[in-house]
């Protein structure tokens, strides 16, 4: 067995080096052990991948045999390795192996392994569609001004790959997304990666959010209200980030008794709305 230690969890540099490298070597899938850091192996994989060639009769075979991928193999391991799945590198090398060695492979749409690597994709992009819409700032005051500060638990390693959002909607403003995994912040010129953080690390809501909430509350319509499309739009593991989760519960139970109550309501007089006067600017 052969150990690949990569260097984090979405080191897509590192495991298309390490790929390439196997793959020249003839190294089959079911013979690499795939780490991020931090893995107990035990007794396994004792060899780690060395950069080194084998020997000169194996880097000349390298050479002597080409080998390039599809252009949308290497779009869906850029998305693909940023999902939490454990085996999402065994999984991608298996089938960068199968590319090499299988004809025709990426041909064949219904692929188990295809099909696997793209639904892993799709939720990646879901992920980071979800990061974008359910990040809630907060202000605060440093030496520098003021600094906006959130906080997020995203399911997959996708923080970096939203950041680009903010950088554009908030070009002018400095702020930071904090998570377990790592940190996000933008200076107002560039964007940085640090460690993570705990929640403690976030500051509380101030009073914007209870304006919100507010507004929130009001604009409400129990008649309209549709619990298991709202739940596929808002999953309930993001409402822990979310102020106005506070409010859902409630809202939900009152929906009821609120519709029953606007239907028994005597309907309400229409607003007459005064014509507007027209001013004629030719006659003078």
């Amino acid at each position: 067995m052969i150990r690949v230690q990569l260097d984090g969890p979405i080191d897509l540099e590192g495991f298309r080096r390490s790929a390439k490298l196997l793959v020249a070597r003839g190294v089959a899938p079911g013979d690499v052990i795939w780490t991020t850091g931090g893995e107990d192996l035990g007794l396994w994989a004792e060899e780690p991948l060395d950069d080194a060639p084998e020997s000169t009769e194996s880097t000349d075979s390298a050479k002597a045999t080409p080998f390039t991928v599809p252009a949308s193999f290497l779009s869906l391991c850029r998305s693909a390795l940023l999902h939490a799945e454990p085996q999402r590198f065994t999984l991608l090398y298996r089938m960068l192996w199968r590319l090499k060695n299988e004809p025709g492979y990426w041909r064949d749409t219904l692929d188990a392994d295809r099909r696997r690597a793209e639904g892993l994709e799709r939720e990646v992009r879901h992920e980071i569609h979800k990061t974008h819409a359910f990040v809630r700032f907060v202000p605060i005051e440093d030496a520098d001004g003021e600094r906006l500060v959130a906080w997020f638990e995203p399911t997959h390693h996708t923080l970096e790959a939203a950041a680009p959002f903010f950088a554009r909607r908030f070009a002018n403003l400095r702020w930071a997304i904090l998570s377990p995994r790592c940190s996000v912040s933008w200076d107002g010129s560039m964007l940085h990666i640090g460690p993570g953080g705990r929640r403690e690390d976030a500051p509380p809501q101030d009073a914007g959010a209870e304006l919100w909430l507010t507004y929130y509350r009001s604009i409400f319509n129990p008649a309209r209200l549709k619990v298991a499309m709202m739940e596929r739009e808002m999953p309930r593991r993001y409402w822990a980030n979310l102020p106005e989760a506070a409010l859902i519960e409630p809202l939900i139970e009152q929906a009821g008794a609120r519709t029953q109550g606007m239907l028994a309501a005597d309907p309400t007089e229409p607003r007459r709305i005064r014509p507007m006067e027209t001013v004629d600017r030719t006659a003078r």
